[in-house]
């Protein structure tokens, strides 16, 4: 209800300003604001870089051509908000592919650990939260956009290691999430049979209670990792208790068997997990998901495009060569083919419960953790938009003025009524959220 039928509201029945806080509520009187429509978001991640002159567009505005490696989504042209200028501005240790991976998200620095990569300086984990998990919790806060999961977290190919360069999404400082890349096992976490909920529940009740007798007997510090533990088990048995009263709109989708988590597997490994994907999020157990094609320094042979070289090692070729320069086109195309699918499969899926489809109430976001592999640049990363749900003006062509990308988070969060002044390092935060309306 706007401030001027509230004033008319007023004056008709003769009651005070004070009195409307009261009545806001009461639906039969009208004054309720309307519900916030359905909102989601996917962060969809490929590595290394790009090749920037097959990727950037010549044009800005409205009126521009998609180059090569963009052509996939030529489709979704109308739908495309592309984002030239956006920096990782976060410095301190690591070198840039691990900063490039593990604060692309999080947008603040790495804290000092024993973990050395191409850099003077070792480094350990993000020391925040990343924006996606910032907006799960948000959402989890509220009832109307509460669910099973809150978020989940999509793999491709990425390694069983664990460190900065293969972890992208943070619950909080130190506390990496590791994405699922193994489809069976995210179908099974999405769609496990009850009696094994109620088995697991037993096995966290058993658990709940040790850590309650270990308590009292540990310091204060292994006492701040115990409660890291406790809230594990509590976020835990919170998603039994929303699958045990959650009815499916539809049923799980028919994964093919036996389909090994290998390199030569990864288009079927991707095409499984992204069905899944869209699936869970028109059963509503999640609003927040990431997509990771492998990880940062992500050396896959892509033998299904007669590609025989690991694409880091591709990488670092010199612009000049150009036989590794349409490779690495063709790679980064057939990412956007990728993102292509999701994007038809979420234009093609009517939003449950409501109008139009699931692309039309969420947002897909497609990044890298460097503008250009070869050089190491956290300049100019790939920032790619595409759908809707957020209020941005999209299919344009934005160039800006190297802005650091703590603001563009911050305009993720707004848009979905987070109103945080700042996200990730405070410093790198200046003008506020980028204005994409």
């Amino acid at each position: 209800m706007n401030a001027l039928h509230r004033r008319r509201f007023i004056k008709q029945l003769g009651i005070s300003a004070a009195t409307l806080p009261f009545l806001i509520g009461l639906p039969s009187l009208g004054l309720a604001a309307p519900a916030r429509p359905r909102q989601r978001l996917i962060i969809m991640f490929s590595p290394n870089g790009t090749v920037q002159p097959s990727f950037w567009p010549d044009e800005t505005g409205r009126d521009f051509a998609l180059k090569e490696i963009m052509q996939p989504l030529e489709a979704f042209k109308d739908r495309l908000l592309i984002l030239n200028g956006v920096c990782n501005r976060v410095r301190g240790d690591g070198d840039n592919h691990m900063r490039g991976m593990s604060c692309l998200l999080t947008a603040i620095d790495l804290f000092p650990g024993n973990i050395q990569g191409g850099s003077h300086t070792p480094a350990g984990w993000a020391s925040g939260i990343s924006i996606d998990q910032e907006i799960k919790n948000h959402f989890q806060s509220r009832e109307d956009t509460r669910t099973r999961f809150g978020s989940l977290e999509f793999g491709v190919g990425v390694t069983d290691r664990a460190d900065p360069w293969t972890r992208m999404s943070y619950a909080g400082p130190n506390q990496p999430v590791a994405p699922i890349s193994d489809p069976y096992q995210m179908y099974a976490k999405l769609y496990g049979q009850l009696q094994d909920r109620e088995h697991l529940q037993s096995v966290l009740d058993d658990v709940r209670d040790d850590l309650k007798k270990v308590r009292k007997l540990i310091s204060a510090e292994d006492r701040r990792m115990l409660e890291e533990h406790e809230a594990l088990v509590r976020q835990m048995e919170q998603e039994i208790g929303e699958a045990n009263r959650q009815k499916l709109r539809v049923g799980p989708p028919a994964l093919e068997e036996g389909v090994a988590d290998q390199n030569d597997n990864v288009p079927r490994l991707s095409r499984m997990q992204i069905d899944l994907l869209v699936n869970s999020f028109v059963n509503d157990m999640a609003r927040v998901a990431t997509l990771q094609y492998t990880k940062s320094v992500g050396s896959a042979r892509m033998n299904w495009l007669d590609i025989k070289d690991g694409h880091h090692a591709l990488s670092h070729e010199p612009d000049n060569d150009e036989t590794s320069q349409a490779k690495l086109v063709k790679i980064n195309q057939w990412f956007a083919g990728e993102l292509n699918y999701l994007a038809q499969k979420l234009a093609t899926t009517p939003e449950p419960g409501g109008e139009g489809s699931l692309l039309d109430h969420t947002l897909v976001v497609w990044t890298n953790e460097l503008g250009k592999g070869n050089s190491h640049t956290l300049d100019n990363i790939p920032f790619v938009l595409l759908g809707g749900g957020f209020g941005f003006q999209m299919g344009r062509s934005l160039k800006l003025p190297k802005v650091a990308h703590n603001r563009l988070h911050l305009a993720l969060a707004h848009a979905v009524g987070h109103r945080l002044e700042t996200f990730g390092k405070p410093t790198l935060c200046d003008g506020g959220p980028l204005d994409l309306s």
